[in-house]
C-alpha cells in the first residue's frame, strides 16, 4: 500500500442523486453495464489519442480491450479496461462530486416527474454514468492507474454518503470497476448479472458497436476446444454445473466492433440505428430521423447523423454541448465537435469519420479548416433537407411534433446562417388566424394571400390569446386578412432581419402605417372619407401629442381599429417593447423609444373627446382623459404603465364623475 485510507463525503447534491438513482423504480436496470462499458471505451479512446499526440506517455496500445470478469463465489462483476486510467484528483472530481452544472435542475425535474417512466427518461437524459452501478451493487470498488504515472488509486463506496480512497502500488495502467452485486430480484427488476447469457445479451443490445473488443472468459469442455461453435450454449452449460473433461478457459469477444457508419445503409437495420443512437446520445427514445451519408473525392468522410424525437432538457442552456463526434479513420478525436455543426442544429447527434485529417488537430484549427467547413456545409444541407422531406411527407403530425420540439432553435438559424435563409424559411411553421388548431407554413400563407396584398402580416406576443385579443388585429380580422401569430422570443428578432419570403416582405400589424382599404381596392371614395376625418381631427391630434409628449412622438388616426378606442404602434423600423425588455434583461441599456398613439375616429370616446376639445380646449379633465386613453392602449398590448398609481387615481376620479 502506498498510503493510509482516507474517508471522504460525497458532495451534497451527489448524495441526493445517488439515492434517487439507487431507489428509483426502473423498468430496466441493465443500463448500468452499458454505462460502464461506454466509460471504458472512452478511456481506451483517450489512451490511443494521447499516445499518438503526447510523446511522454509510454503505453502498450497493441491490445486495447475491455474485459468482463465474473466471480460466482464472491458475487462480483468486474469491468476492466487497459485505457488511460485516472489520477486521484480525477477520481475525486469526476466521481466524488458532480462538477458539471445542472445537477440541481435534474433533482428538481425528477421530483416533478409524475411516474417512474418519466423519472427514468430524465435520469437517462442527464447521463448518470458511473452512478448507475449502485442500482445493482451494494458496494463498488474502483482500481485505477493513469498512464504516465507510477502510483495507482483504490476507491471504494457503498453509495450511502461516503467513500474511501487510498494510493496503492502495483496496479496496471487502466481501470477496473468491481461490483458486489445485489441478489437477483425479479420484482425489483434485478436480473442475475452473474449469468453469462445475460451479460452477452446486454452487450449485444447496448454495446455491440463499441470499436474496442469486449471480452469475457467462457468455460468450455475439452471436447469443444477444437470448435468455436455455439459459444453461448457451452458457457450456459458450464454455468449450470455441467460436468465433463476439465474445463479450459477461453476468451470470447462479445461485440461485433463494426463501425455502423462504415457499413452500407442497406446492411443496417432500423433497430441497429436506434441502439447506436441511444448509445451515443444517452437518450431513451428512438431517433425521429436517421441520415447516413458518404462523401468521396478529394476529401472522404462518412457521417451518421440523428434527429432526436424529443428536445434535450438543456437545449437552451448556455453550457449545452453541441456538435457531433469526430473520428479520423475510426480513431476517436473529440466529442462535441462544434466546427461540424452550427449552433442552431445543436440538437443533432451523430458521428463524422474523416479520412484525411491529422490526428492531433485542435478545435481552433478545425474552426478555420477549409475541408471541415465544406463538410459542415454539406451536413447542414443534409439535415435541413431531411426536415424538408418530413415536412413534405404524408404524416403532418410527425413534422408538427418535430417543429414543436426544435422550432425555436431552428429559427435561430435565420439570424446566424444567411446561406440557408430560404431553406429555413421554408421549414417555418407558425400559428395564424387562419386556423385555431393547425399551424401554417409560409408557403401556405402566401398561397392564401388576398389579391393586392403584398406583405406577410404578423404580430408578436407572449401568447396566442394575447395576440388575438390585441387591438392591432381588429381591422385585419374584420376584413379577413390572415395574420401570423408569433409567440417565441426569437420571433421578435428574426422577422426584423429577414427581408422577406417569396418576394413578400414581413409586416408587423403593430408597426408603420396600415391602410387595408387602399390595399384592397384603392377606392377614391375611401380616400375622400379619410381626408375628411383628418380635417375633423386636425385640432385634437396635435393637442393630444403635446399633452403626451413625454410618452409618444405622434398622435394620429388609425385604420387598423374597429372596436377599440386607441392603440399604440411603432414606426416601421422601431424596436418593439418586447425586444427592448429582452435587451435590458441581458444587461444592455437601451434608450427609450417613443411610439405613436393611434385613435379610432369612429369610437364614441374619441368622438366625445373631439367635441369636448372643440368646446373647451383648456378643460383640465381633457388632459386626464387623454392620459387614460394612452394608459388603456398601453395595457391592451401588455405594456407597463409609467405611473400605475396616477393611472388608478385618474380612473377612479373619472368613474366617480360618471355616477
Amino acid at each position: 500500500m502506498g498510503s493510509s485510507t482516507e474517508t471522504l463525503e460525497f458532495q451534497a447534491e451527489t448524495r441526493q442523486l445517488l439515492q434517487l438513482v439507487i431507489h428509483s423504480i426502473y423498468s430496466n436496470k441493465d443500463i448500468f453495464l452499458r454505462e460502464l462499458i461506454s466509460n471504458a471505451s472512452d478511456a481506451l479512446d483517450k489512451l490511443r489519442l494521447e499516445s499518438l499526440t503526447d510523446s511522454t506517455i509510454e503505453a502498450d496500445t497493441a491490445d486495447l480491450h475491455i474485459s468482463l470478469e465474473v466471480d460466482q463465489d464472491a458475487r462480483t462483476l468486474t469491468v476492466r479496461d487497459n485505457g488511460i486510467g485516472m489520477s486521484r484528483e480525477e477520481i475525486v472530481e469526476l466521481i466524488g462530486t458532480i462538477a458539471k452544472s445542472g445537477t440541481g435542475r435534474l433533482l428538481e425535474k425528477i421530483k416533478e416527474a409524475k411516474d417512474a417512466a418519466a423519472a427514468q427518461s430524465l435520469i437517462g437524459q442527464f447521463g448518470v454514468g458511473f452512478y448507475s452501478a449502485f442500482m445493482v451493487a451494494d458496494k463498488v470498488i474502483l482500481r485505477t492507474r493513469r498512464a504516465g504515472t507510477d502510483e495507482g488509486t483504490l476507491w471504494e463506496s457503498d453509495g450511502e454518503g461516503t467513500y474511501t480512497i487510498q494510493a496503492v502500488d502495483g496496479l496496471p495502467v487502466g481501470t477496473s470497476v468491481t461490483l458486489h452485486l445485489k441478489p437477483a430480484d425479479s420484482e425489483d427488476g434485478l436480473a442475475d448479472y452473474l449469468a453469462g447469457w445475460k451479460i452477452r445479451q446486454i452487450v449485444k443490445q447496448y454495446s455491440d458497436f463499441i470499436r474496442w473488443p469486449i471480452k469475457m472468459a467462457a468455460e468450455r469442455t475439452g471436447a469443444d476446444l477444437g470448435s468455436d461453435a455455439d459459444t453461448d450454449g457451452d458457457a450456459t452449460a458450464a454455468e449450470d454445473g455441467a460436468t465433463g473433461p476439465a474445463a479450459t478457459p477461453a476468451m470470447d469477444t462479445l461485440n461485433s466492433m463494426k463501425a455502423l457508419w462504415a457499413r452500407q445503409r442497406s446492411e443496417v437495420s432500423e433497430s441497429e440505428y436506434s441502439e447506436f443512437y441511444k448509445q451515443i446520445s444517452h437518450d431513451w427514445l428512438n431517433p425521429a430521423e436517421t441520415i447516413h451519408m458518404r462523401a468521396e473525392g478529394t476529401f472522404e468522410y462518412e457521417a451518421l447523423l440523428f434527429i432526436p424525437s424529443q428536445a434535450p432538457f438543456d437545449l437552451f442552456s448556455r453550457e449545452t454541448k453541441r456538435g457531433v463526434q469526430l473520428y479520423v479513420k475510426r480513431v476517436f478525436i473529440m466529442d462535441d465537435c462544434e466546427a461540424l455543426m452550427p449552433n442552431y442544429l445543436r440538437f443533432v447527434k451523430g458521428v463524422v469519420d474523416a479520412h484525411d485529417l491529422s490526428l492531433n488537430i485542435s478545435r481552433e484549427i478545425l474552426q478555420h479548416d477549409r475541408q471541415i467547413q465544406g463538410v459542415r456545409r454539406r451536413l447542414v444541407k443534409k439535415v435541413l433537407g431531411a426536415l424538408k422531406n418530413i415536412q413534405a411527407g404524408d404524416d403532418a403530425e410527425r413534422y408538427a411534433k418535430l417543429w414543436g420540439q426544435f422550432g425555436r432553435v431552428l429559427k435561430e438559424g435565420l439570424l446566424e446562417d444567411t446561406d440557408n435563409t430560404e431553406a429555413l424559411l421554408a421549414l417555418v411553421s407558425a400559428e395564424s388566424t387562419h386556423d385555431a388548431e393547425k399551424t401554417t407554413t409560409l408557403r401556405e400563407y402566401v398561397e392564401r394571400m388576398k389579391d393586392g396584398q403584398d406583405a406577410i402580416y404578423y404580430l408578436t406576443g407572449e401568447t396566442r390569446a394575447m395576440v388575438e385579443n390585441s387591438p392591432h388585429m381588429e381591422a385585419f380580422a374584420a376584413k379577413g386578412y390572415e395574420v401570423l401569430i408569433l409567440t417565441d422570443p426569437v420571433d421578435e428578432v428574426w422577422v426584423e432581419q429577414v427581408p422577406g419570403f417569396d418576394g413578400h416582405r414581413f409586416q408587423s400589424v403593430a408597426k408603420g402605417q396600415v391602410d387595408l382599404d387602399a390595399a384592397a381596392d384603392g377606392d377614391a371614395e375611401a380616400d375622400s372619407d379619410k381626408a375628411k376625418r383628418n380635417q375633423d381631427f386636425a385640432a385634437l391630434l396635435p393637442w393630444m401629442a403635446t399633452a403626451l409628449s413625454e410618452h409618444v412622438k405622434q398622435v394620429r388616426l388609425s385604420s387598423r381599429l374597429t372596436t377599440s378606442a386607441a392603440c399604440i404602434v411603432g414606426d416601421a423600423h422601431d424596436m418593439t417593447p418586447t425586444l427592448e425588455k429582452m435587451y435590458r434583461a441581458m444587461g444592455q441599456q437601451m434608450p427609450p423609444v417613443k411610439r405613436i398613439l393611434e385613435l379610432n375616429p369612429a369610437h364614441p370616446l374619441v368622438s366625445a373627446l373631439r367635441s369636448a376639445h372643440e368646446a373647451n380646449a383648456d378643460d383640465p379633465a381633457l388632459t386626464e382623459v387623454t392620459e387614460l386613453v394612452y394608459g388603456s392602449a398601453l395595457l391592451a398590448e401588455g405594456g407597463d404603465l409609467p405611473d400605475p398609481a396616477r393611472f388608478t387615481r385618474l380612473l377612479t376620479t373619472r368613474l366617480t364623475h360618471t355616477l
